[in-house]
């Protein structure tokens, strides 16, 4: 015995052939999709938090200047102590993204081969 769809059900998008009954195959395949969109959208994160970290380290020394120009006296000192921690915590995620992206690489390449 098959148990049918309501009309309208939230499941409804589950029915790849449209027969009014979702499948386990067809829900494998809907966790499958959605698992993959999260994934994709957690890279999508981790790539924009790292790029705006990159940014970040680039413009640092120009909130300096732009401090010392604006005659703040003691932000210039300020921004250069606090500078190796920072250069260091943001080369640290951004080393990690990357890292992380060549790993999955390799790790996509020696299972192509191996098939």
């Amino acid at each position: 015995m098959s148990k049918k769809l309501e009309t309208d059900s939230y499941y409804e998008q589950f029915d790849a052939d449209h027969d009014g009954i979702v499948a386990d195959d067809e829900m494998v395949k809907a966790e499958r999709m959605v698992n993959l969109e999260n994934q994709d959208k957690k890279e999508d994160a981790q790539r924009n938090m790292s790029w705006f970290a990159l940014f970040g380290m680039l413009l640092y020394p120009f909130a300096v200047i732009m401090a010392n120009i604006l005659g703040l006296d003691q932000a210039p000192q300020i921004l250069g102590d606090m500078a190796p921690t920072y250069f260091v915590s943001v080369a640290a995620i951004v080393g990690a993204f990357y890292a992380k992206e060549g790993y999955i690489a390799s790790r996509l390449n020696n299972n192509s081969d191996s098939e």
